[in-house]
């Protein structure tokens, strides 16, 4: 369709975007005009009142407004030709700094009255204001008036830029973008897409940018369910044609463990046997919280398979995960005496070691499988695969989960997922699954000590980490930020990293791990702390999906106050998995009484559903735009528990839509059905339209 095209349009295509600023937009992820115009904010500010020189709040942004005696200094033989203004009233002083902006001389002007806004900083005795907004006291009351947005950037890029190229690109934004039809929105109380776009930018005010957002939200969660739907089996129950024998050989294993299961996991185990020896293939999940047991359930039922003669296949998010899964159940098979071929499946293999492991996949009837998403390569074919297990199924999608069962001849579906979601929501995000909810910790497992502290602490907890250190421990310390960023006040890792190798000793080595990196360095990283070659891991929420480091004890989380509590409560989960007691430091940036109010619920409980609901409980009518309580499921502004009512009626709207129209035949919905195959992408083949 045409304005398909017109957003296919590479981002070099808007006015001012130069080959070094495109590679800027593309380290963000942005390539074309379409993308810009989805890039939103990742939070909106509003410029506070002009304050005097005697009231200026250091760590915050500030305005001043003042009339300027002298032109401001340049100091042109510098490097960064950095210009200086000196601001002063009633023995207070300000300093202003623009660094590469000899241009500021002859900007500002002697005998003039001006607004600067910026981030006060205070070193020793004196206040600093680097990188100063330059407004005339008029515009700044007209920018007081309205919502700022604040994109996430990335070193180079700034938010002026960005938003400057995302007004050009509403410019020009076709009307024919609808997709919903009328009766749709008129019932979900949805505006209409192009107000719903400007207003996610440019709002209006905090209603307009409240219901442009909604109307995104919605959307997020109906092309995910519509995805859902439409990647199901046409017959709704597939039937089993895997034979199994008794339970018998399972509950022998579960009695020549080191240790006892819990109830939840017997009860669990015991549905997924059920299932496998059912008419019909099993698609169950289960969901546990953090340290629940799940792993030990999926290698029970992967042992169950290859007793009866078939294979079995769990596929993890990272390489490391999928290796340390692997050294698991290889350690497991080998303490229960069971003499299963076990075959290890990832991208890093060398292309001898992947023919191997094909040629046991095609030759072995009861091989365990271990992999990433290696597994769903073209190359692989599978013997007789009748269980495929999905570690954090998030983070690959219902419709990578449905190309691994096209493997087999529709094999079992296990589902493990450690997102504490209420039932309700569940049945809705996995609305094809049974659910199995283990609700019990293993009673060896000690509790993690936590503690809400604000930065005075920071000096106190670093000899705390080196005195773990000392003893043979590990920490993690995460950081919101991957790099210091225009508009982002919290820290970052590269920065802080550099910092920490100041601090800490020289034989305490130290590394940092982010999402931008390659996939090889992030292998690498993980596998050096596993092993204990680094002793503090500097890392942003990617450890979420981490490993189990058993000798990591310590967990310091850097402006606590910019996560959602369940998302903490993940990251908490990557300590307090060895025999030694571990601790959780919150620090946070910023005192505020509803932050502290919010961080004392992981103080009060291990329990990730009663800190999810706690959370909304304490929520603000715009933290949904600062703080993000559930990153999965590839929403980018949709948030699963705040959002819930939002995501019932998409989901009512979905069924109505496929009840009437399952192909999306009509010519009502053609457009819906092309931004449908924008949604999906390449997995667009795999819908059953």
């Amino acid at each position: 369709m045409e304005f398909a095209m017109r957003l296919d349009a590479p981002i070099s295509s808007l006015k001012g975007i130069g080959p070094k600023t495109e590679e800027l937009f593309h380290a963000i992820g942005v390539y074309t005009v379409g993308d810009i115009l989805l890039y939103f904010p990742r939070d909106y500010e509003r410029c506070p009142e002009i304050s005097g020189l005697d009231a200026l709040v250091p760590e915050r942004k500030n305005a001043i407004c003042m009339r300027v005696a002298k032109a401001p200094s340049v100091n042109m033989h510098s490097r960064l030709k950095t210009a200086v203004l000196d601001l002063m009233e009633e023995g207070h002083t300000l300093r202003l700094i623009w660094y590469r902006a000899p241009y500021i001389r002859s900007l500002v002007k002697p005998g003039g009255y001006y607004v600067f806004y910026g981030r006060v900083t205070q070193k020793k005795d004196l206040l600093y204001m680097e990188q100063p907004e330059i407004m005339s006291p008029g515009d700044y009351q007209k920018v007081r008036q309205t919502l700022r947005p604040i994109y996430s950037l990335t070193r180079g890029l700034s938010n002026k830029q960005v938003q400057k190229t995302v007004a050009q690109a509403l410019e020009d934004i076709p009307l024919e973008m609808e997709y919903l039809t009328e009766d749709i929105r008129t019932r979900n109380q949805l505006c209409e897409y192009n107000f719903a776009l400007k207003n996610m930018h440019l709002p209006l005010d905090e209603a307009s940018c409240i219901t442009a957002r909604n109307r995104f939200v919605f959307d997020e969660f109906f092309f995910f369910i519509l995805c859902m739907q439409l990647t199901k089996d046409s017959s709704a129950a597939l039937k089993n044609e895997f034979s199994f024998d008794t339970t018998d050989f399972v509950d022998h294993l579960i009695d020549r463990l080191p240790y006892a299961l819990t109830g939840a996991q017997r009860r669990t185990i015991a549905q997924i046997q059920s299932d496998m020896r059912s008419e019909k293939v099993m698609q169950r999940l289960i969901q546990g919280d953090v340290g629940s047991g799940k792993t030990i359930i999926a290698f029970l039922a992967i042992l169950d398979c290859a007793h009866n003669g078939y294979q079995a296949a769990i596929m993890a998010p990272t390489d490391v995960l999928a290796r340390q899964h692997e050294q698991k159940l290889r350690q497991l098979c080998e303490s229960l005496g069971l003499p299963f071929p076990i075959v290890l499946l990832t991208g890093s293999l060398t292309a001898k070691q992947k023919r191997e492991a094909y040629a046991i996949l095609e030759r072995e009837p009861a091989a365990l499988i271990v992999g990433t998403h290696a597994l769903i390569q073209e190359k692989v074919n599978y013997r007789s695969l009748a269980l495929v297990i999905t570690d954090e199924q998030h983070r690959f999608g219902v419709k990578q989960r449905e190309t691994f069962s096209y493997k087999g001849q529709h094999p079992h579906i296990l589902v493990m997922s450690a997102t504490p979601i209420p039932r309700t929501l569940a049945i809705i995000l996995y609305g094809d699954l049974d659910i199995s909810v283990i609700d019990e910790v293993p009673a060896k497992r000690k509790p993690i000590k936590n503690c809400v502290v604000d930065t005075s602490f920071r000096e106190k907890a670093y000899r705390f980490m080196e005195s773990q250190i000392r003893e043979g421990h590990q920490v993690y310390i995460i950081c919101p930020l991957v790099e210091e960023s225009e508009n982002s006040e919290g820290e970052n890792v590269l920065d802080y990293t550099e910092r920490l190798k100041d601090i800490f000793p020289d034989e305490i080595r130290i590394s940092c791990l982010h999402g931008r990196m390659k996939a090889e360095e992030k292998n690498r990283i993980m596998e050096d702390f596993l092993a204990n070659r680094t002793q503090i891991l500097v890392s942003t929420t990617v450890i979420e999906v981490g490993v189990d480091v058993p000798n990591a004890t310590v967990m310091l989380i850097e402006n606590a106050e910019r996560f959602g509590l369940a998302q903490l409560h993940q990251l908490r989960g990557r300590v307090g998995r060895g025999d030694a007691q571990s601790y959780c430091i919150f620090m946070q940036g910023e005192k505020q009484e509803r932050e502290n109010k919010r961080l004392a619920v992981l103080n009060k409980s291990n329990d990730g559903f009663y800190i999810a609901g706690e959370d909304l409980k304490l929520r603000g009518p715009g933290d949904f735009f600062g703080i993000r309580q559930s990153g999965d499921f590839r929403f980018q502004l949709a948030d699963i528990y705040q959002d819930a009512d939002l995501m019932g009626r998409a989901s009512e709207e979905v069924t109505l839509l496929l009840k009437d129209d399952p192909g999306l035949n009509e010519p009502e919905h053609q457009v819906l059905k092309e931004r449908l195959r924008q949604y999906a992408g390449e997995e667009y083949s795999l819908l059953n339209l």
